[in-house]
This record gives structure tokens, C-alpha cells and sequence, in this order.
């Protein structure tokens, strides 16, 4: 009971909750949410390489309340924090410093690779065409560990506290092959979690059902959401039914999002938190619909709302 109610202390007193207008906040489990949920998709992705540790600290610079990071699992079972599976081409560089066809890139599995080798490898100093404003620094992928203990530090020196939304990247056709079985994943990435006391700091998600039912079967105390892209032509109901149980979020790609959609989800009990929203005028539009967060590549952004 003493560590929940520590817990519950720590996460209040988050940037960018002192007001009246961000004071409610709603408790889900042990974790206690903002009332909204200013969220740095893979850190600041728009601004920093992403799923970086200096990612990690601009987001917490430009008071987000929520970071989202991805994890993989490496050759030797450690939790990578990596939105791909392999080395992306677009921003990846060799350990000598050189430029990878796609399918040279797309050959790099990490799954198939030790940490040590991957650790050497540069996934900040190329540019990134999709990502002009992205300011070029040596970067690295970090395991979740060490993300954890950097970022964590880092708030403590800013007086900040900010929460992880943690994706574990899935797939039926990667079992195995590409990614450990789902079982494996989650219990990899739970590992950390509870070896970093991230359980009352945390959320999990993904966009495969198969590891969201498992890690609510095993752990149930642990607060979920469950990603929808874009294309999904299920109702809410008829993916709910599928999923077999009911997560705290509901994060559907933004373009699916209506004023439908967000009384839906509210009537169930659950938060929507839409992604990636990218222009300060598609922000306001999902606000103004009721959306209970925003993850963005621009957190910067959530300054002129």
C-alpha cells in the first residue's frame, strides 16, 4: 500500500498539472492519468531522432506528460527500444558510417542480432526527409533499461514526472522469426517494467490483440490501450469483442476519429487518445471533438492550444 500511495504521489505532481483545468486526473489501477494526455510519439520524432534517448529529455524539455516508446527484442533477449524491426535505411547508418540500400537495411533483423552489434550502429546523424525540422545528433537505439534510468534522471533533475506509454511491436507473421513468440515478448518487456517500478508509471499497447490478451490474462493489474490503424473497419463493439476484454484507452488512428467515436468510448468508460496528430489545426479539431490525449511528433505543438 506505502509504494502505490508513493507512486500516486509522484505521477500528481506532473508538468503542466498545477492548474484547476488539469487537476482532475482519473486512476486507472495504480496508474494515475493526466487529464489529458500530452504524448511525444517516439519521444519528440518530429524534432530528435526517434525512440532516442535525447528524444526522451526535448520531450520532457517542451513538458509533455506522456512519452511513447516502441520495443523489440534482440538476439540475446533484450528489450530494444526500436519502432522497426530491422534498421530503417531512411536514417540508419553502419557502425563504419555508411548508408544502406533498403534491402540491405530491411537484412538487419534485430531479432537477429546481439545488443552489443546493434548498440553500434547510428540512427541519428543521417538526414531525414520526412522529418526536416529533426535536429541531426549521435544517437543510438538504447535498451528500455537505460532508457528508463536516463530519462528518469533527467526529470528528477528538471523536477518533472512523466509517464511511458510502452508499444511492444508484434505481428503473427514475425513469430518466431522476426520477433520471439508474443508470450516471450511480453514477458521480456514486463521484466523490465517491474525490475524499473514502472507499473504504477506506465501503460502498455500494441496494435496485435493476441499480446494484448495475454498480458491481461497475466497481468491484469497492468493498464492498457490497444491501437487501431487507420484502414480498420470494425465498430468499436465488434473489435472490443475480439480484443475480449476492455483496455483503460482506446488509440485509433486520428482520421477514424468523430464526435461518434469519442461518446462511444466515453459511455464505455474508456479514454481515446488518437494518433499521430501532426498540425496544430488537426490538434484543435481533435480537442474540440473531446479527445482525452494527443500523441504527436510535434509536442511542441501543444503549446498554442
Amino acid at each position: 500500500m506505502k509504494q502505490y500511495l508513493l507512486a500516486v504521489a509522484a505521477i500528481a505532481v506532473m508538468p503542466g498539472c498545477h492548474s484547476s483545468k488539469h487537476a482532475q486526473q482519473t486512476l486507472t489501477k495504480g496508474l494515475v492519468l493526466p487529464a489529458f494526455n500530452k504524448e511525444g510519439h517516439r519521444g519528440t520524432r518530429g524534432l530528435m531522432p526517434e525512440n532516442s534517448i535525447p528524444a526522451m529529455q526535448k520531450a520532457i524539455d517542451l513538458d509533455v506528460n506522456t512519452m511513447e516508446v516502441d520495443v523489440v527484442i534482440s538476439k540475446d533477449k533484450q528489450v530494444v527500444i526500436s519502432h522497426d524491426i530491422y534498421f530503417h535505411p531512411d536514417f540508419s547508418l553502419t557502425p563504419e558510417g555508411k548508408e544502406m540500400t533498403k534491402k540491405d537495411a530491411e537484412s538487419r533483423l534485430l531479432y537477429n542480432m546481439t545488443y552489443d552489434s546493434i548498440r553500434k550502429y547510428d540512427v541519428g546523424l543521417k538526414p531525414y526527409a520526412a522529418f526536416p525540422k529533426q535536429h541531426k545528433t549521435a544517437a543510438y537505439k538504447p535498451l528500455l533499461s537505460e532508457l528508463v534510468d536516463v530519462t528518469d534522471a533527467y526529470m528528477k533533475s528538471q523536477g518533472k514526472n512523466v509517464i511511458y506509454n510502452i508499444e511492444l511491436k508484434a505481428n503473427p507473421a514475425w513469430e518466431g522469426t522476426k520477433q520471439p513468440p508474443v508470450e516471450e515478448l511480453v514477458e521480456l518487456t514486463m521484466q523490465v517494467v517491474k525490475d524499473k517500478r514502472l507499473e504504477n508509471r506506465c501503460y502498455l499497447q500494441s496494435f496485435d490483440f493476441k499480446t494484448m490478451q495475454i498480458l491481461h490474462k497475466k497481468y491484469p493489474h497492468m493498464t492498457t490501450a490497444i491501437l487501431i490503424g487507420g484502414a480498420e473497419k470494425r465498430t468499436l463493439d465488434q473489435q472490443l469483442k475480439d480484443l475480449g476484454y476492455q483496455p483503460e484507452m482506446y488509440s485509433p488512428a486520428y482520421t477514424l476519429v468523430s464526435q461518434q467515436l469519442v461518446d462511444e468510448c466515453h459511455k464505455k468508460g474508456m479514454k481515446i487518445i488518437p494518433w499521430t496528430v501532426n498540425t496544430v489545426e488537426e490538434m484543435k479539431k481533435m480537442k474540440a471533438l473531446g479527445v482525452d490525449g494527443i500523441i504527436t511528433d510535434y509536442p511542441d505543438y501543444f503549446s498554442q492550444l
